[in-house]
Parts: C-alpha cells; structure tokens; sequence
C-alpha cells in the first residue's frame, strides 16, 4: 500500500515548476533524457545526412562548381565555430536541457531557409541542344549579362550557405551539453552503454536521411509545376535535379519536433545510486566569476598531453571523413557509372548500418570486458588500422573512364584524356556549326558517347522527348560497316558489363571498412571522457568539437572540393553563357584526389 502510495506521488506540480522527487529520478528521468536525447541525435543527423545526400542536386540547381559546394557545406561548421566556446563552458552553468530545445528550434529555421530559394526561383532549364520542335540546334555561345545573370537566380545559393549555418549554430549545444548531462547523473559503468545506445539511434538519422536524398533525387525538382513530358533527360542525367528543396522541409519538421521533451527536464537531477542531498547543484554563479575561471580552465585542459593527442588523431581522421561523406556519392556516380539516387541510396542501405553495428559492437566489447582507458585505447588504434588497410585497397579499385567521343576517346576509338574543347571537333562534325559548350549527351549504337547530336553529326531526328532517335550521325559512321545503323538516343551509354562487377567488390570492402572504423568510435570517445578531470568535461568536449570542426569540417570540403574541380572534362553552361557545374570528370583523376586519406567513420 505504502509503494503505491510512493508511485502515485512520484509527479507533482507546484506553481514554479514541474518537480520529480528521488524515487522516480533514477527510474524515469535519466532514461527519459537518453531517449530524447537519442531523438534528437536522430533528428539532427536526419538533417545533416540529406544535407550530404543533396550535394549533388544542389550543385547543379545552382549551377555552381565543387569548390563552392564546399564553402556551403563547410558553413555549417562555421556557424558552430561562432558560439562553440561559449555554448560549452557557460551553458554547463546554465539550463542544459532547455539550451538543446533553443538549439533544435535553431537548426528548424535553418532547414525552413534552406528550402526558400525554390519558391522564389523560376522553373529549373537544363542545357540542351534539341528544341521543342524536335530539330537540331547549333547553339551559338550566348553572351553573359549581369542581368541574364541576376535574373537566372545564380546567386539565391546564399540563403543555402546562411540556412546551413544557422543549422551549425542549433546543433551547436546538443553534443557536448547532452552528452556532459547524461555521464553526470549516470552511473559510471552505464556510461559506455548510454553512449553507444544514442550513437546507435543516431546513426539511424543519416540512414532514413540518405534514402530520403536517394528517393527525392529521382523526383524533378520542379514536380507539380511543369509538364514532366517535355523533360528529355532522366534521373541518371547529369543535368538532372531533383526535389532537393522538399526533404528540407521534411528534415526540418522532425527536428522541430524533438525539441518539444526538452522543455519539461529539470535543470539537474541526483546522481543513480546517490541520495539526492549529494547532488544539489550549487547557485548561478555571475558571468563575472564564470569568466574568471575560463582561461585558468583552458589552461588545464591543454596542459593535459592525452586530451590534446586525443585531439590531434581525431582532427586527421575528420579531415578525410568529412571529405568522403560530402563527395562519395558524387565519385560513385562518376567512378562506377552510378546514377546520383542509386549511391545516395547505397550509402544509406549498406554503409551506415554497418556503421550503426560496429558502434554498438564498440560499446559491447567495453561493457563485456570491463576494458578500462587502456583497453579502449587498443580497441580504437586497432579499428583506426584495420580500416587504414581497407581503404588502401579500395583506391586501386576502378572502372575505366566513360567513352566520350573527343574527351576521353577519339572519334576513331583511340583512347585520350582531352582538357582541351577543340577535340570536340573533328571532321566528321566540322561543318555543322555546333557549340562546344554545351553537354546534351547521345549514345550512339557503336556504344560511344557523344557531347550533343550536332557533335555526333546528326542530321535529322524521330519521336518526342525521352524517346528522341536522331538518324544519319556521320561521326558514328565512321567507327561502323557501311550499311550498319548510325543513329543515337538520348542520355550517355551504360559502362562496361565488367564495371558492374568491380562496383560489387568495391561496396563490398567500403561496408567491411566501415564497421571495422566505427568499432573504435565508443572506445576512442570513452579515452576522452576518461582523460579529464570532471569539472572539465563540457569544456572539453566543447574544445573538442571545435578544434576539430574549425580544422577538420570547414577546410575539407573546400580544398576537396577545389582538387576535385581540377579533375573536370567537361564544364556545363549556364543560361546566359557561363560556366555551369561540371558534367564529367576525368575519372583516374578524381580517384587519386579523393582516396589518399579518406576513412569510412572518424575514430579517436
């Protein structure tokens, strides 16, 4: 009778606050903030996995280069970079629930941002070489304009740089608040679990966000608002965009949403298995004496050798993480012949469970073992090298280059990586007065790609938008029997049968790699912890998250994105004569800028 009574009265409300007395703080209240806080790891990697799975889609909408792909990927980090250090040492004073739910509230409005560019740009126009009334065009270059330029939106990708910032500054206090609050009011030994549990959990986020990004870039991007009969490209085209802008709108939701348990968590609870006299948090101390204590702190914190070697590994290991995440899907497209929906797509099927599993494997073999600083330590070095061997292989693993007819290949099937456009010109094409600009490719039925019909030497052409045949290609004639047909149709030609079957062996040894890396990352986490004095911890983890981000996110993606930029065959054109994003890359090239260090999962 006396323990029902005690249950009844675990709940009640007083006119300050909603109060839980002990007996519920051990039962309820620390596995209700594992679970919203595992929500909101969900919720947070949810968005930034279509943020990576959207790349691709986002380039080519705004029609913008790698390079600058990378600074909008990278301001993400900057926006953490703003008010990391004050989020970390200051918040640990403050309301730490209540800071996540502002900062979830945050990241909401930056998703909202992110998706406005579409409502205000018109519908979405592909280069192309074939007019609506199905005859050919030349396509004389147009000359540019600061109007034409202004007018094509070329620089509405601002409010995708600002929006993803804002998103950098929301996450900002989730990690290292959340993951401070719980190990304080936790058992010591339930730590590693609790981890490992919301790791796990969030490792979800990235998988749904990736298919999301793999099933929204088959849809067009201006679904609902134009007739998709008069599209004559595919989702496997590299001028295709897909409904990027509506998975933000989506991601964003979710997000709101998990902020909402945030609000009703106290500002504190007793530690399990203490009397809650013992853990009374003492009064708000002044930003006058808070800032006293900062720089003395900071101070301790990098005179302790294994926090900062700590540090350094992990910086290595993001840098080519960061770089991987933001352009695998990109270099399966191009690698491997893979269209943008399927390596997105991929990415999230494969990869991140092995991920998720090799996480909560990290986390298990502590717990089972009992495997103290030491240990974890050897657990983390070993994963960190096994995934180094992997990945090493994984780099002389390929497929040939794409066959473009005056890019990759000769008009007469000689191989050649040409930089130069006027390949594109040969005497099977020279008197059609075609454009070397633009990419509206064909694929003929000697198996090779051309850039346009006119490039191909087309001279007339049958049926209506995807289902377009052009006839009489003089330049396809000359790699064929007289006689023999010497038409094309729309889009590039499949890759080799063969290329199938590396792609497979491939995926094979990336999902091997990244369980193997991920199984270090609780036990290099749990180093860290470990290494600090207590009262440190949110500092540390804030300085962590910053010194890393700072070094780690902002820079990779921008110079990867530069290399990779440099690998470009062929640039596509932009509306009023610009140069456009690129349309094919010079694969050898690519591979050899993307896979010198680049790990499956970053492990401390």
């Amino acid at each position: 009778m006396k323990s029902n009574q005690t249950s009844a009265n675990c709940f009640y409300f007083t006119l300050e606050q909603f109060q839980l007395n002990t007996c519920c703080v051990c039962f309820l209240c620390v596995q209700l903030f594992l679970a919203s806080l595992a929500f909101v790891y969900f919720a947070k990697a949810f968005g930034g996995a279509y943020m990576k799975s959207s790349i691709t889609q986002i380039e080519r909408r705004f029609d913008i280069p790698s390079s600058l792909i990378g600074v909008i990927d990278g301001s993400f980090e900057m926006g953490n970079l703003l008010v990391i250090a004050f989020v970390s040492y200051f918040g640990a004073k403050l309301h730490r629930p209540r800071l996540i739910g502002i900062g979830c509230l945050i990241m909401s409005v930056g998703c909202f941002l992110i998706a406005l560019p579409h409502f205000f740009q018109g519908p979405y126009k592909y280069e192309t070489s074939v007019s609506h009334n199905n005859f050919l065009s030349s396509l004389s270059p147009v000359l540019p304009s600061s109007a034409c330029e202004k007018a094509a939106g070329s620089s509405m990708w601002i409010y995708v740089f600002l929006g993803n910032m804002l998103r950098g500054i929301g996450e900002t206090p989730i990690m290292p608040l959340g993951v401070s609050y719980l190990d304080d009011f936790s058992r010591e030994e339930n730590t590693p679990f609790y981890l490992a549990c919301i790791h796990t959990v969030g490792i979800l986020g990235p998988m749904f966000g990736f298919m999301l990004g793999s099933l929204l870039a088959k849809i067009y991007v201006d679904i609902g608002f134009v007739d998709l009969v008069t599209i004559t490209i595919n989702h496997k085209d590299s001028r295709w965009v897909g409904a990027w802008w509506l998975g933000f709108i989506v991601t964003g939701t979710v997000i709101l949403l998990s902020s909402i348990p945030f609000w009703f968590l106290p500002k504190s609870l007793p530690k399990q298995g203490q009397e809650e006299s013992q853990s009374k948090s003492t009064e708000l101390a002044t930003v006058k004496q808070i800032n006293a204590y900062f720089v003395p702190s900071l101070r301790r914190l990098f005179r302790n050798s294994i926090f900062t070697l700590m540090i350094l590994t992990y910086l290595v290991a993001v840098n080519g993480f960061i770089g991987m995440i933001t352009f695998k899907p990109k270099y399966m497209e191009q690698i491997y012949g893979q269209s943008a929906s399927k390596a997105i797509f991929l990415i999230g099927i494969l990869n991140l469970p092995a991920v998720a599993l090799g996480i909560i494997t990290g986390g298990f073999v502590l717990k089972r073992f009992k495997l103290g600083v030491i240990g974890a330590a050897r657990v983390s070095i070993t994963a960190s090298v096994g995934s180094f061997c992997l990945l090493a292989v994984q780099g002389f693993i390929h497929c040939d280059n794409a066959e473009v007819g005056g890019i990759t290949i000769s008009y007469q099937g000689a191989p050649q990586v040409s930089y130069n456009p006027q390949t594109l010109l040969s005497e099977c094409n020279m008197g059609c007065s075609c454009s070397m600009k633009h990419w509206d490719p064909v694929c003929a039925y000697n198996g090779m790609t051309y850039a346009s019909p006119c490039l191909a030497g087309c001279q007339t052409s049958t049926g209506t938008g995807r289902e377009m045949v052009f006839h009489n290609c003089t330049c396809v004639g000359e790699m064929m029997t007289p006689g023999i047909n010497s038409s094309a149709v729309l889009g590039q030609c499949p890759r080799k049968s063969d290329c199938d079957r590396i792609f497979k062996f491939y995926m094979a040894l990336s999902v091997v790699g990244s369980f193997i890396s991920a199984c270090g990352g609780t036990p290099g986490y749990i180093v860290l912890l470990r290494s600090i004095q207590p009262d440190l911890k949110a500092l540390a983890l804030g300085m962590q998250t910053l010194i890393v981000r700072t070094l780690g996110g902002i820079p990779p993606p921008i110079y990867f994105g530069a290399l990779i930029d440099r690998t470009c065959l062929k640039w596509g054109t932009k509306q009023c004569g610009g140069r456009g994003a690129c349309r094919l890359y010079d694969a050898n090239a690519f591979r050899y800028s993307k896979t010198r260090h680049f790990p499956e999962y970053p492990t401390c």
